[in-house]
């Protein structure tokens, strides 16, 4: 992950994941077949969703006890990195809270409270109507790369994911995973269709197929579902440790958002 030869074999990789797991025939909620329907359940997905909630016993057991032990090594280990950072955001705006609680939309459509170091200003969320036509992204998400709301710490630790340190705290709850798809907003939950739900079935993460791409800005909303997808019916201790270095590889080459 540390070259452009590295991650393009990375991406190539899950293309052929892609191209190899996806479904040749889905079912729609009339219950009709269909091919590749934008609105559409799939059952390979369904049924690895299954087996992961009614079976794999030893596997959920080694990912919870791994979720566990990382999280609080990291929030141990890093406790300085912490400190430096809610210095640094006090330092740059006095007026706002260190971290950031948002409503996030987890595992089966279970609400929580997710926390993040903020990286934005007070007031970001008055703010976004007015940026809603300069959207980057297709489908319910908002992205904007240039996003004028973002402060100037708020930059650098979104730069190295420093603004994700604060969700080991939600990993240890049990409200997230260290690897899973990342939990989305209430609003763009509401817009999802049959298709784009299924990524609810899993416990969702810090961070999946995606977040190790290098050109994960550029993926258009529905490759995003897909490649979450993948993951469900991919998931598996190796996938897991394998997207951990990945994403490791990514932070440390600050290839952020």
């Amino acid at each position: 992950m540390h070259g452009h030869t590295g991650a393009g074999v990375v991406a190539a990789h899950e293309e052929v994941l892609l191209e190899a797991s996806a479904p040749a025939a889905y079912t729609n909620t009339e219950g009709t077949a269909g091919h590749q329907a934008p609105a559409a359940i799939d059952s390979a997905t369904q049924a690895a969703a299954e087996r992961l909630r009614t079976g794999r016993l030893a596997y959920r057991f080694c990912k919870r006890a791994f979720d566990v032990i990382f999280s609080l090594i990291v929030l141990v280990g890093l406790c300085w990195l912490y400190a430096i950072v809610a210095v640094a955001i006090k330092l740059d705006d006095p007026r706002g809270p260190v971290v950031f609680k948002q409503v996030r939309v987890g595992k089966d459509g279970r609400e929580f409270q997710m926390y993040k170091f903020r990286s934005m200003v007070t007031d970001a969320e008055a703010h976004l109507a007015q940026l809603l036509e300069r959207n980057e992204k297709t489908g319910p998400v908002f992205k904007l790369h240039d996003d004028p709301r973002v402060t100037r710490v708020g930059r650098v630790i979104r730069k190295v994911s420093l603004d994700e340190l604060p969700q080991f705290v939600n990993v240890l709850k049990g409200d997230l995973s260290v690897v899973g798809p990342r939990p989305a907003l209430p609003r763009e939950v509401a817009a999802y269709d049959d298709h784009q739900r299924q990524r609810l079935l899993v416990k969702q993460g810090l961070t999946c197929y995606w977040q190790t791409r290098r050109d994960r800005d550029s993926i258009t909303f529905d490759r995003w579902i897909d490649l979450d997808l993948l993951y469900i019916r991919k998931c598996s201790a190796w996938t897991d440790l394998k997207l951990i270095f990945q994403t490791v590889g990514c932070v440390l080459t600050a290839q952020g958002h």
